[in-house]
């Protein structure tokens, strides 16, 4: 039997749309999982010949911070995820980050131009 592959189409106002190819008759249980537990079932029905993948995301998993939704087939097997990020708290952390990875640079290019005046290279 093909593995089962499931391509997102889109996220439309909290409603996941995904293409499955591959997927066995009749069709698979197909859920959303936020912090171990199934949070909706996706709807399959094949349309213009093709197998699409529906779900409303609940409104109870849009909480501060960054949630990851899985899409999985009922014997566990992840076919996608979801990220979302939200709150203001966030802006904090990348600032944090971005702030790391210039240091960062500043570090790398003053090793660089060390090891380019050692070495007498321009």
């Amino acid at each position: 039997m093909a593995e089962m592959t499931l391509t997102r189409v889109g996220m439309r106002a909290g409603r996941y749309e995904g293409v499955l190819d591959g997927s066995p008759r009749p069709f698979p249980v197909i859920e959303l999982v936020h912090r171990e537990r199934v949070v909706a079932l996706a709807e399959i029905a094949e349309e213009d010949g093709r197998t699409r993948v529906t779900a409303d995301l609940p409104a109870e998993i849009l909480t501060d911070g960054v949630q990851v939704v899985a899409v999985r087939s009922a014997d566990g097997a992840v076919l996608d995820r979801v990220t979302l990020l939200v709150g203001s708290a966030l802006e904090e952390d990348f600032r944090a980050e971005l702030r790391l990875m210039r240091e960062e640079l500043e570090l790398l290019k003053s090793a660089f131009r060390r090891h380019c005046q050692e070495t007498g290279e321009t």
